[in-house]
């Protein structure tokens, strides 16, 4: 069928030792009933289903048709232990659904005249210039263009066991990129080949900070998010202690610690929380749909969905193909999200506060196809947003 989409493993998947939970919790399957009444059964049933196999304590999901929020539901629970139930306000960190969130700043700035999409990010005269690491830069690392690190296509560190964002980590941001050009040589020459890279993001984040004069998240609020309705979107802290006001508590599968990693140096790559309704509200505003007005022009949103020569399935901070879909997923431990734009005029975002393996992101992806390619589906005409 058209909608059917090649799937990509993006993100690694971090081997733990330690409680199936920070809490020790054993999460079991739960039996959730069928949908009530006034629901839409070919969401909710899915729903239900995918987080009985996979024992998904909590999911929250958001649909848009033609730019109107047409489904806003959440499922199960934010603590268990608290036994909070998820509200469609509820925070659930993204990971890497904040790459495309980074993207859209790119390009904004790139509309502003702040930067072009070539232009070269480290050495004499770049955007970054001198200010990382130790000089002279290797022939490879002048070379790197911003549209290289949007397309994961700069040359080296990519997201494997040595990703250098899950290392060194008493650095902050701008002392772990220094570290790494200093450390981490790259592998191949910019442009030739495509390996997903976070600390390609990583780098991007501090871009928009030297262009735009102010701190990768604020621009980020006001350039992208406030503009677009998105109003609690926020970066992450790491721990348990420092969860946010209505964020969602975590639960690690597979032996996996879900507060294990420093999320708010990933910002730019990894680090935003949200709701599904603020991530839908961004969606609509980038979609290319004629339905509402984009905050990107028709020339930034087909630059951004168009593909790299090294990869045919990755644009600028997007998965494509050749149905003009797009779509993102995001994966830490405790964490799983995905965002799907679809050509058929549906949008829809779908976040978890646990992730597995053995088909589950296969099953996430595939989750609310079905609902949407069902002319039977009743969907209401008022916009919910």
């Amino acid at each position: 069928m058209k909608y059917i989409r090649p799937i990509f493993l993006l993100l690694l998947v971090f081997h733990i030792s330690g409680k199936p939970d920070n809490t020790g919790h054993k999460l079991q399957a739960v039996l959730w009933p069928m949908s009530p009444p006034g629901a839409i059964a070919q969401v909710d049933d899915a729903v239900y289903h995918f987080m009985q196999q996979y024992k998904v304590p909590g999911m929250s999901v958001a649909i848009t048709r033609n730019g109107k929020l047409v489904y806003a539901k959440s499922y199960g629970k934010a603590d268990i232990e608290n036994n909070v139930p998820v509200s469609n306000a509820s925070l659930f960190r993204i990971a890497s659904v904040s790459k495309p969130i980074t993207a859209t700043a790119i390009l904004k700035l790139a509309e502003a005249k702040k930067l072009n999409l070539d232009d070269k990010v480290f050495g004499e005269g770049a955007l970054l210039g001198n200010k990382y690491g130790k000089q002279p830069y290797s022939a490879g690392i002048r070379q790197i263009t911003v549209r290289h690190l949007l397309q994961h296509t700069a040359g080296g560190w990519p997201n494997n066991g040595a990703d250098p964002m899950f290392s060194q980590p008493e650095l902050n941001a701008a002392a772990l990129i220094s570290w790494t050009l200093d450390h981490v040589p790259l592998d191949t020459i910019p442009g030739t080949r495509y390996a997903y890279s976070n600390f390609g993001y990583c780098i991007l984040g501090r871009v928009i900070e030297q262009v735009s004069g102010q701190p990768y998240a604020q621009y980020v609020k006001t350039a992208i998010l406030q503009p677009s309705g998105g109003s609690t979107m926020q970066i992450g802290g790491n721990t348990l202690a420092e969860r946010k006001p209505l964020e969602v508590k975590y639960y690690g599968q597979l032996g996996q610690d879900p507060y294990c990693c420093d999320v708010t140096r990933m910002d730019a790559h990894g680090g935003w929380i949200a709701s599904a309704t603020d991530l839908a509200r961004w969606l609509v505003s980038i979609d290319g749909f004629d339905s509402k007005p984009d905050i990107l022009s028709k020339a930034s949103i087909a630059a951004m969905t168009t593909p790299s020569a090294a990869n045919p399935n990755y644009a600028l901070g997007w998965l494509v193909n050749a149905y003009h879909n797009w779509w993102h997923s995001g994966s830490l431990p405790g964490t799983a999200s995905e965002v799907i734009r679809a050509s058929n005029g549906f949008n829809w975002v779908m976040l978890c506060n646990t992730r597995t393996d053995k088909g589950f992101f296969n099953d996430l992806d595939a989750l609310i196809w079905k609902a949407v390619s069902d002319k039977q589906t009743p969907w209401p005409a008022e916009d919910l947003f």
